[in-house]
This record gives structure tokens, C-alpha cells and sequence, in this order.
């Protein structure tokens, strides 16, 4: 913390056992104690226990209470950087899984949150809006709103309720009890200050602060960026790694990633449900005869100049809205990086491309038949709707076979964009299209480049000189005479990526099929 810091601690002993707690923003009304997990509010300079919280469900997060680092502000018209310590923890839950919020101290005193979403972090600080807004019931998923001279988009309704919570708290929801959360989106500007768009997150739940909602305005950080000093150990989160037996076959079963919610058993594909913690309750689902993806899980790639790691697998089925018996598969790696979370490889009929979720909503033009974002128009090339039917590794989101959505995808040449809508979210995903060979020079299977190749353009470099040309047609004849040969058979799109019968296909930017409901996933 910085020397200048305006406000002074204050600390006193826990009504329940005694022990210090510390009060270091004047912001703070609550506290957990870290002793006996008593919720302590504070009035004045007097301090009532109001019960008890109930145990943390340990995510292997890298952050961890007094963590520090350092974020962008303005201070008038200079753009600065201000200091933060994580001084809390609040952990939440809904239908659809579990995710956590950091609460934060700035030099200024000021309370933020630092929390996950899609697999990166958003840094949010309260915002006082200009006008009174409606119930949560009012707001309407893909609805359009102006706020605060900004437009939105409504892209999640859900009821949510706070789980559990640690450490000093601006804001505490009653323990259990359940609420609404509304979140919106804004388009992002090209080239502009929050270029990526922002997030703005309606907070329905009772407080001491005021009448509801409670608001905060959030955009994407990477904690590489943030400078961040006092983070968990990676030997720590090995050390404490869990590990269990599959509550299906016993097998031994290892978690590698601090952020999984939902992993597979190598042994008997039993999908294994890790929100409630680790132990007899464990939800578990068998699933179907493997799909063997062509990249193995654990492999690791350069891409795009960075190192990332297969670490989940899930084959996806789509279909037609006007002919649902019509099908065609597609296969999604989930990729991890330890300074820039998660994206999708995506390997589909039509070729391969590499996407990530988007802070920013993207607008849609007339109809659905285009798409602008960040300066960039796509043009509509495919809506269908989308199942999950197997998976396999490691997600940071609770993904279950027969998860559903209705998809659109879109295209600006080499560019891709996505959008996702289930009956809680739409996410929005952009990219861009790969060569296969890029991907098989990426994970060191140039040996496979022939079962790797699909109905995609080949790159630049084989492009040139006669014989080059002649190797691009005998290739092209022989994906062609492949795909003649799979229209014959008698393909499971369950299983494979089959074409639909009329030899069109839909797809490939899809980001994962599913998005957790909530302010933040």
C-alpha cells in the first residue's frame, strides 16, 4: 500500500472468538473472521456477530488475501497507475456452477472487485448511475439499453446466491439467500481507451448500503498486467493439488488446473462435478465410447507466438433450425496460457480457427444478418443449434453432455465472430481461421497434416510456383474424394465432424457451447 493512503486501519476483536479483525477500508461494513468464520458487521467503532459463514470451496486461485498490484487511472485528464491489496473474498453460486469475486482496496480508498469471467478477469469499481433502473424481471436477454450516455446489452439474467465468503467486504449479501444479478455489455471502441468494451453488473441482493441494485463498472485485465506481487505459490497449488478417487470407478483422479470446475476421469470418461467439493457428493455422469481427438490432451503448442496447453476436449453437434434431423460434428480444444487463460482451437468441416470470449457485445444488424465489432462488420454465415456430446479433461466452467444453445456465426474475411445464446447468457466469441498446417507445425504433428486438413484456403507460402500449385490440387482432390467416400458411411456426428447431407456446414467459431449465467464465471 502506498505511504499516502487516506484512510486508518481499524481493529478489534471478534465478538466470536476474539481474534483481531482488521477493518482497513472506511468503506467496509463487514468481515469474516479468519479464525471461527464468524460474519461481523461493523457499526461505528463496534463490532456484532451476525452468524456464521459457511467454508470456502478451495478454486486453487493464484490470488489470495493481501496480494497486491496495480491498475490504470485517470487523475483529472493524466492517466495514471494506483495501487490495490486484495482484502477479501466473495465465492457465488447459480444453477449453472460457481465463481469467485476479490474484493479490493485502491490507494485511494476505494473498493473494487477483481473477478473471474470466461476464463480472464474483469476489474470493477461501484458506479453511481445517473438514472433509477428497473426490477431485474424488466431487462430482457439481447435487449439493447442506453445507461449513462453508454449503450448496453442485457447478456445475463440469473438468480444467484453467495456461498461463502473471507476477509474484509464493502458489500455482503445475506448468506444463502437468493437474488438477481443482471449483467450488460457495451461495444468496444476501436482503438479507444476500454477498447475491448466494458461490463456493467446489477447486484439485486438486500444491503445496508441502500435500496437495490448496486452497480459496478468493470472492463478485461490479465493479471501479468497488473503487476501483481504476494500471488499463491505454484508450488503451493501443487502441493495442495487435489487428487481423489472417481466416484464412479475408483480410479485415481489428479486436478491440474486451479480453475477447473468440471473434469473428466481418464479411466472411465465419467464427467465429475467439482463446485460441491471433493468427496462422496460428487456429481457424476458416464458418458458414452470416447471421441479420440486428433491433439492429445496435456500436448502443448506455440501459437500465435505463445505457449498453450491442451487441457480439455468436447466433441459439439449442430443442426439446422429448419431441419433438426439433419446433423453435422465439430471438435473444440480448450487451451490454457498461465498469463492469458483460455481460448478455443476449433476443428470443423469448413477448417480450423482459434477463438477467445469477448468482454465487448458486438451489435447485430438488421435481422441477425450482420455483425459489427470494433470498427469491423461480419457478414452472417451460419445460425444452427448446438449440443455438447462428449467431453473430456479440464474446464473452467461446469460443461455436461446435452448442454444446448442456438449459435450464429460470422465472417469478415479471415476474421471470426460467434455469438452463443442460451436461455440464462449470450457470450460472443471472436478470431480468426487457421491453416491446418499451422496447427500441425504448432503441436509437432506435421506426420498427421493429411487427417488434419480440411475445406480450408492453403497458406501463402504454398501458393507459389507451379509445383506448389500441383500439390495444392492433388490435395484438394483427395479431401474431396475423402469427403465423397465419409458421405457414404454411415457417419455419427456424435462421434465425428460429419457433413450434413445436402454438403453444407455450419459452424466452426463457436467459443465452448455453454456460459455459466452470473455476473462473472
Amino acid at each position: 500500500m502506498s505511504d499516502t493512503h487516506p484512510q486508518r486501519a481499524y481493529r478489534a476483536a471478534c465478538p466470536g472468538c476474539g481474534a483481531p479483525v482488521s477493518f482497513r477500508s472506511a468503506q467496509s461494513t463487514h468481515a469474516v473472521c479468519g479464525y471461527c468464520h464468524s460474519t461481523v458487521v461493523r457499526r461505528g467503532e463496534v463490532l456484532s456477530r451476525i452468524g456464521k459463514m459457511a467454508e470456502l470451496f478451495d478454486d486453487h486461485s493464484p490470488l489470495q488475501l493481501g496480494a497486491t498490484g496495480r491498475i490504470a487511472a485517470t487523475r483529472g485528464a493524466t492517466a495514471v497507475t494506483q495501487g490495490f491489496v486484495v482484502v477479501g473474498r466473495l465465492q457465488y453460486q447459480s444453477a449453472q456452477g460457481v465463481w469467485t469475486e476479490w474484493a479490493v482496496l485502491q490507494d485511494d480508498g476505494q473498493s473494487a472487485t477483481l473477478s473471474e469471467d470466461n476464463g480472464s478477469y474483469v476489474y470493477a469499481r461501484p458506479r453511481e448511475l445517473g438514472r433509477a433502473l428497473p426490477d431485474a424481471a424488466h431487462f430482457r436477454l439481447g435487449a439493447t439499453t442506453a445507461i449513462d450516455g453508454r449503450s448496453y446489452t442485457v447478456t445475463s439474467v440469473a438468480e444467484v446466491q453467495l456461498r461463502a465468503a473471507e476477509g474484509e467486504l464493502a458489500h455482503l449479501p445475506e448468506l444463502g439467500r437468493p437474488f438477481a444479478l443482471v449483467e450488460l455489455r457495451s461495444q468496444g471502441d476501436p482503438g479507444g481507451k476500454g477498447s475491448q468494451g466494458a461490463v456493467l453488473s446489477l447486484d439485486y441482493s438486500p444491503t445496508l448500503l441502500g435500496q437495490p441494485p448496486v452497480a459496478s463498472l468493470g472492463h478485461e485485465v490479465q493479471l501479468d498486467a497488473l503487476a501483481m506481487t504476494g500471488l499463491k505459490p505454484q508450488a503451493e497449488r501443487e502441493e495442495k493439488g487435489r487428487q481423489f478417487n472417481c466416484p464412479a470407478c475408483g480410479a485415481p483422479v489428479t486436478v491440474e488446473l486451479g480453475s477447473t470446475k468440471r473434469l473428466t476421469c481418464a479411466s472411465c470418461h465419467s464427467l465429475i462435478d467439482l463446485t460441491q467439493g471433493v468427496g462422496a457428493e460428487l456429481l457424476q455422469a458416464r458418458q458414452r465410447e470416447p471421441v479420440e481427438p486428433l491433439i492429445a490432451l496435456g500436448s502443448t503448442g506455440r501459437v500465435q507466438g505463445r505457449p498453450w496447453q491442451v487441457v480439455g476436449f468436447q466433441h459439439r453437434m449442430g443442426s439446422e433450425p429448419d431441419d433438426p434431423h439433419e446433423h453435422f460434428g465439430w471438435n473444440e480444444y480448450l487451451l490454457y496460457n498461465a498469463k492469458m487463460g483460455f481460448q478455443f482451437l476449433v476443428d470443423a468441416e469448413d477448417g480450423w480457427s482459434l477463438v477467445k470470449p469477448t468482454t465487448g457485445v458486438p451489435v447485430l444488424g438488421f435481422g441477425g444478418k450482420s455483425a459489427t465489432y470494433l470498427g469491423t462488420q461480419y457478414a452472417l454465415q451460419y445460425a444452427y443449434n448446438a449440443e455438447t456430446t462428449y467431453v473430456a479433461g479440464e474446464f473452467y466452467w461446469p460443461v455436461e453432455r446435452g448442454q444446448k444453445s442456438f449459435n450464429r456465426d460470422f465472417a469478415a474475411g479471415q476474421s471470426l465472430l460467434s455469438q452463443e445464446q442460451t436461455p440464462r447468457e449470450i457470450t460472443w466469441s471472436s478470431g480468426s481461421r487457421l491453416h491446418a498446417k499451422v496447427v500441425a507445425d504448432a503441436f509437432g504433428l506435421q506426420d498427421q497434416l493429411a487427417s488434419m486438413a480440411r475445406h480450408d484456403a492453403a497458406p501463402t507460402s504454398l501458393a507459389k510456383g507451379p509445383s506448389q500449385m500441383v500439390i495444392v490440387v492433388t490435395i484438394f482432390l483427395i479431401i474431396v474424394l475423402l469427403a465423397w467416400l465419409d458421405s457414404t458411411d454411415d457417419c455419427d456426428p456424435s462421434l465425428q465432424n460429419c457433413a450434413a447431407a445436402s454438403g453444407t456446414r455450419s459452424s466452426g467459431g463457436s467459443w465452448g457451447g455453454y456460459s455459466s449465467g452470473g455476473s462473472h464465471k
